[in-house]
């Protein structure tokens, strides 16, 4: 009864900020498509994950019609600022430096613990030479740690660095991280970092209003419940 109660209490908030003149415009969502199980190509050649499906009630909600576009991580944000795309959907956590070049919704995931993962559970990662992400948390953490960093352009090629040889352990998102450890004898360290301010989505500072729609979108799903079916789901986060 609670919950029926807050999911009617969560459409009529729906209908007002839903407004009419949205049925049939298109907003295009950016997202990189290779960070499972936030955002991944599956098997048919499509967007999939739990952005995607976030994505999609995002827009139902607000009776807006998606369009995906997939983009490479280090120029995500640069596109999104020259207009291949009106927001950004791609596991993205909120910091000031980012802040300061876009505009971000409330966040729709709590802060997800970084995690390390490497060959063998003996790697201090303080005296290794350390993979991550270019432009992401992880890498700018362990470059202020004054440790050794080597960066690359996509997740897989700081796991497949690790493997190689090439690095000692992997920094990244754990929910990342744990699709990853169990093959080829990666193993998940027992350290991690909490870093980043949680995951929102990303908008051109100009585009205020339809900022402000989506992160009242955001608000319903929190309060009916949906957004917490979700993140169990797809295993991304804690709950709110």
């Amino acid at each position: 009864m609670k919950k029926l109660i807050l999911s009617t209490a969560a459409l009529a908030v729906t209908a007002g900020f839903a407004m009419a003149d949205n049925h049939g415009k298109t907003v295009r969502l950016g997202t990189e498509g290779a960070y499972a199980p936030w955002n991944f190509v599956n098997d048919a050649g499509e967007i999939d994950g739990f952005e995607r499906e976030l994505g999609d009630e995002l827009c139902k909600r607000l009776e807006l019609t998606c369009e995906w576009v997939k983009n490479e991580w280090d120029t995500i944000i640069p596109n999104l600022v020259s207009g291949n795309y009106d927001a950004i959907i791609a596991g993205m956590s909120i910091t000031d430096e980012r802040d300061e070049v876009i505009d971000f919704t409330q966040p729709y995931t709590p802060p997800d613990p970084s995690a390390y993962a490497a060959m063998s559970a003996d790697v201090d990662p303080a005296s290794a030479v350390v993979a991550a992400q270019a432009t992401t948390i992880q890498a700018a953490f362990v470059a202020d740690q004054g440790w050794t960093l080597v960066e690359f352009p996509t997740p897989e090629e700081t796991v497949a660095a690790v493997k190689s040889g090439e690095a000692d352990a992997v920094l990244a998102d754990k929910s990342f991280l744990d699709t990853m450890v169990g093959t080829d004898g990666l193993v998940m360290l027992e350290r991690m970092e909490a870093i980043g301010g949680g995951v929102g989505m990303g908008f051109r500072e100009s585009d205020a209003e339809m900022r402000d729609m989506f992160d009242k979108a955001i608000q319903s799903m929190k309060d009916d419940g949906t957004l917490n079916e979700m993140i169990a789901k797809w295993e991304v986060s804690s709950q709110w």
